[in-house]
């Protein structure tokens, strides 16, 4: 009886235990932290330009380390904080870390180049609102990153509408789900390519370009439409169609003396941009026309006039020995006004570039660049300045 009662207790231990490791603990859920949604990119440029420098007086407004007392610079130093926090909402904040404001004699200050949020309106991401400071959808070479910008600076023509490339407003953008991803395999070091600014985007902004106020009461209105076809060949060639229009205001910290006035003046373009994508052979080109604030030398006043001006630029990739060498060659031309300068400033514009790009490692870039250019420009403090001048340019770029 004893031995009878001694066993269904141990029968009763065992199916106890039994049923202890058939049901073992849930473990508890991994509790997301936010910074595990963000991820840290950037890129530093370093330049020299005195190298066979043809005239010492030589200047440009994108470059204040050409001509006279010009040394090494660093060009940018860019952070880049970027990730999707939520299934549709998407953040992107670059601050450079080597800018130099209008009229300073120091350098290296920070500001703000992009902070804006990707709203998606459907699952598969296909239409977005992008809310915030980002680069305004006009021109390919525009939008197109530094860190994959083969010439070291962007044409005069097509960034005259935009310096810095960037404003703050609202866009919306559609593009299908194959279209976006190729977008994306096509930004990159090789390919050159602008990143994803839809098929279609439409967007409203201030006008004023970046880190300016708005200074009237209308907002400037773009539009673009662009679209990359792959052949069968694998070839795959963009062409792209865009436009703006808005009022400027020549703002007073603009003008070079109280005698020049200021105000309000029409502001609008259309371009159509053509790219090939480097298989080897690539080539780029762009032209825009349409008018705005032009100073007239005459009459020393500022005056809505029209504009012109473009550039082509051809390039062939070439693998060596696991490097990556690019040469290109570019001419550009515009006449017309620069919106952002002092005095709304004149400038008539015949420059060629000719260079390559190497790149030994992922995480460094050598350009070299020979630039001969032809400039003349008139504002309130010079009425006919021009300079011709050669030069050879050098960029040490790293990526991390």
């Amino acid at each position: 009886m004893l031995t009878a009662t001694m066993a269904q207790a141990q029968e009763t231990i065992t199916s106890a235990q039994d049923s202890v490791i058939a049901k073992p603990k849930a473990p508890e859920a991994t509790k997301s932290h936010w910074y595990d949604k963000i991820s840290l990119r950037g890129y530093v440029q370093i330049r020299y330009n005195r190298l066979l420098e043809t005239n010492p007086n030589f200047r440009t407004e994108y470059d204040k380390s050409v001509g006279d007392k010009g040394g090494f610079l660093i060009r940018r130093a860019r952070l880049v904080f970027s990730g999707n926090v939520h299934d549709r909402v998407y953040i992107y904040i670059q601050p450079d870390l080597a800018s130099t404001p209008s009229g300073s004699t120091s350098l290296h200050f920070a500001q703000l180049r992009d902070a804006y949020f990707d709203l998606s309106l459907d699952k598969k991401k296909e239409y977005r609102l992008r809310v915030g400071q980002s680069k305004i959808p006009y021109g390919f070479e525009n939008m197109q990153s530094s860190q994959n910008r083969l010439t070291l600076d962007r044409n005069d023509a097509l960034n005259s509408a935009l310096p810095n490339e960037r404003d703050l407003g609202v866009m919306f953008y559609w593009a299908p789900e194959h279209i976006r991803k190729r977008f994306s395999e096509l930004a990159n070091s090789r390919f050159k390519g602008s990143g994803d600014y839809g098929v279609f985007g439409l967007g409203v902004y201030n006008g004023q370009t970046a880190n300016r106020p708005e200074a009237n009461n209308n907002q400037h209105i773009v539009a673009r439409l662009s679209y990359p076809f792959a052949l069968k060949n694998g070839q795959i060639i963009e062409p792209g169609i865009q436009a703006y229009t808005g009022v400027y205001t020549v703002t007073s910290d603009q003008l070079s003396s109280s005698d020049i006035k200021g105000g309000n003046f029409t502001d609008r373009r259309v371009a159509a941009s053509l790219v090939v994508y480097p298989q080897p052979f690539g080539f780029q080109a762009e032209y825009n026309v349409g008018e705005g604030p032009e100073f007239d030398a005459a009459t020393r006043t500022i005056q809505t006039k029209s504009l012109h001006g473009g550039y082509a630029q051809a390039m062939y990739e070439m693998k060596i020995g696991g490097q990556t060498l690019i040469p290109f060659v570019k001419a550009q031309y515009y006449k017309g006004g620069k919106k952002a300068e002092t005095d709304a400033r004149f400038n008539r514009v015949y420059e060629t570039e000719i260079g390559v790009e190497w790149q030994p490692l992922p995480n460094f870039e050598l350009a070299t660049q020979y630039t001969i250019s032809d400039r003349t420009s008139r504002d309130g403090k010079s009425l006919d300045n021009r300079q011709n001048g050669r030069l050879l340019r050098l960029q040490a770029q790293f990526n991390f």
